[in-house]
């Protein structure tokens, strides 16, 4: 996903009331056992991540955007060989 496309994502989060930004992991990194006060909205850019929300796996396609409820515990893993590249994003859903 180019830059204009990344920018234009996190306008539309930003008129949606989101804030955040692009964050890059290495392989392997883990990221487990998360609850924020804040909905978050995650979408993968580059690279291979995983995620397990309330006990349910989930593997994002590149342009997916998934939505984290306030609350729920996550677990995100780049569980590829390259570095993994994603939005994130933390406000609140509907």
């Amino acid at each position: 996903m180019d830059t204009t496309t990344r920018d234009e994502v996190l306008k539309r989060w930003r008129a949606r009331g989101f804030h955040g930004g692009l964050w890059t992991d290495p392989p392997g990194r883990v990221w487990e056992d998360f609850v924020h006060d804040d909905d978050e909205l995650l979408m993968v850019l580059e690279g291979e991540l995983e995620l397990t929300l309330a006990g349910k796996t989930l593997v994002p396609r590149v342009g997916e955007e998934i939505e984290i409820p306030a609350g729920v515990m996550h677990t995100v893993r780049n569980r590829g060989a390259t570095t993994a590249r994603w939005l994130y994003a933390y406000g609140r859903l509907g």
